[in-house]
C-alpha cells in the first residue's frame, strides 16, 4: 500500500518538482537511489543493504512520508524529520502517534466531546491475570457483536468480527499477537462514511463519501482486494448530516493536534439519527483510486494540485 501510494504521489508532483525517492526497506534499511528507483518503478519490495544517503537526505527540502502504518503513520519517522529540522508533510509525533494508537485516539475524541461506539481498552497483563473476568465485562458492557482490535496497527490487520464467546477468546488472543494493548468495540449496525480534512490553523473539509462491501466487514481482504469495496461519492444522506460530519472532522482533526491532512471515518446510523466518530487517519491512501484524494477530486481538487496543495502546507512555518 506504502507503495502504491508513493507510485501515486511521485506521478503528480514529477513534473512540479524534483523528486527523490527514499525506499525502507520493512528491516529499515534505506535503499540507494538505483533501487528506490526500482522499487519505485516495479511496485515489488525489495531487499536492500545499508546505504549512506545522508548527502540526499540533507540535500531534500521537503519529505512526504507515504508510509502507511507502524513506523510511517505513528510518530517515527516524524520524530526522525523533526530531529533532522527537516519539513514534511502531514501530522507532526503527537499527532501522528495519537491517531494511530487507538486506545490514546478514542481517549482524546471522548475528552473534545466526541460520540463514540462504547469501547474497553485492554492491557495483555490484565488479561493475563484475569481472564474469565475480562470476558464477563466484555459481555457485560459491550454484548455482541463487538469487534477486537489491536492498539497500535493500521489497515484492520488483527481485527476480529465476534459473536459469541468462543469468537471472544480466540479474537483477544489474535490481537495480543499483535499488540500488548488492545481495545473492544461495541458493534453497531451502521452506514460507513468517511471525510477528508485539509490544512493548518485553515482547515477545509471534502464532500462526505460512503465505503460499500459485501463482506461482513471492512477488514484487510476487503480493503485490498479488488473489486471488495466501492466509494458512493458524495454519500447519499440529509444536508444536516453532512455538515455535522464535516464539522466533527474538523473537531477531531484538532483534538489530535493535526496538520496537513487527515481523513475521518464514522458510523452513521440512520434509524437514530445518529453520527459516531470511528477513527482518524493521518496519512490515508494515497494512490489516484483511495478514498481522500477521490473526495477531494470530487470537491474540486485535483489529484496533483493536492499533492501540490499538502507541500505547500508542509513549507508553512
Amino acid at each position: 500500500m506504502s507503495i502504491a501510494s508513493a507510485q501515486s504521489v511521485y506521478q503528480a508532483l514529477k513534473t512540479i518538482y524534483q523528486v527523490m525517492p527514499f525506499y525502507i526497506d520493512r528491516d529499515g534499511q534505506w535503499a540507494d537511489i538505483e533501487l528506490s528507483q526500482q522499487v519505485l518503478g516495479t511496485g515489488e519490495p525489495a531487499a536492500s543493504s545499508n546505504n549512506n544517503r545522508w548527502s540526499d537526505f540533507a540535500n531534500t527540502d521537503v519529505f512526504f512520508p507515504v508510509l502507511h502504518g507502524p513506523y510511517g503513520e505513528d510518530g517515527k519517522v516524524q520524530g526522525l524529520l523533526d530531529m533532522c529540522n527537516k519539513k514534511y508533510v502531514g501530522s507532526g509525533v503527537l499527532a501522528s502517534a495519537v491517531g494511530m494508537d487507538k486506545i490514546m485516539m478514542k481517549s482524546t475524541f471522548a475528552q473534545a466531546g466526541l460520540p463514540q461506539v462504547r469501547y474497553l481498552p485492554l492491557l495483555l497483563s490484565q488479561w493475563h491475570k484475569y481472564k474469565d473476568s475480562w470476558i464477563e465485562q466484555i459481555e457485560l458492557e459491550l454484548g455482541y457483536p463487538c469487534f477486537v482490535k489491536p492498539s497500535n496497527l493500521g489497515s484492520s490487520v488483527g481485527i476480529s468480527k465476534v459473536r459469541h464467546r468462543q469468537q471472544l477468546w480466540s479474537a483477544l488472543e489474535l490481537a495480543f499477537s499483535y499488540d500488548s494493548r488492545i481495545i473492544i468495540e461495541q458493534g453497531v449496525s451502521a452506514r460507513e462514511i468517511e471525510c477528508g480534512v485539509l490544512g493548518n490553523a485553515d482547515i477545509s473539509t471534502s464532500c462526505v463519501g460512503e465505503v460499500t462491501y459485501t463482506s461482513d466487514f471492512y477488514d484487510y481482504e476487503t480493503k485490498y482486494t479488488a473489486g471488495r469495496a466501492s466509494y458512493i461519492i458524495p454519500a447519499s444522506i440529509p444536508e444536516t448530516v453532512k455538515e455535522a460530519v464535516q464539522s466533527m472532522s474538523i473537531k477531531a482533526f484538532q483534538a489530535i493536534g493535526g496538520r496537513g491532512l487527515a481523513r475521518v471515518d464514522f458510523f452513521y446510523l440512520p434509524d437514530r439519527a445518529t453520527v459516531l466518530v470511528n477513527e482518524i487517519n493521518t496519512m490515508p491512501g494515497f494512490t489516484s483510486t483511495s478514498g481522500y484524494p477521490k473526495f477531494w477530486q470530487y470537491s474540486g481538487l485535483d489529484f496533483p494540485t493536492l499533492c501540490d496543495q499538502l507541500i505547500q502546507l508542509a513549507l508553512e512555518d
